[in-house]
């Protein structure tokens, strides 16, 4: 029964993690191939900068999860990646904290991105 009650809490844990932040927005990297061009977005990856260097988008600056986002422009939106999306839903939130009001996280982050 106690192993029951903590798989159930794991994955409710799991599933809260993972829920988006009220007012962020969720694409799909098929979605994010036709945006990469835009100038009206900023484009943030918020992993290590081992994994960012080992693969990158190029429109895509290395900005680590736990950085100053601060210094973003609040006037654009703001495109935000990782590897999984999970480190990206931390920082969707941590901008909206900030008062970032157009902020868009990618589904599933680089594990799903094809060239």
């Amino acid at each position: 029964m106690e192993a029951w009650l903590l798989t159930a809490l794991a994955v409710i844990f799991i599933i809260w993690r993972m829920k988006p932040v009220k007012g962020t927005k969720t694409i799909t990297t098929a979605t994010l191939k036709d945006i990469l061009n835009d100038k009206n977005k900023v484009f943030v990856d918020v992993r290590t900068p081992g994994e960012y260097n080992s693969h990158n988008i190029r429109q895509f600056k290395n900005i680590p999860l736990g950085s100053d986002f601060s210094k973003l422009p609040k006037d654009k939106e703001i495109i935000v990646i990782c590897q999984s999306g999970m480190r990206s839903a931390q920082a969707c939130k941590q901008l909206k904290k900030l008062g970032y009001e157009n902020v868009t996280n990618v589904r599933g982050g680089m594990s799903k991105w094809r060239i």
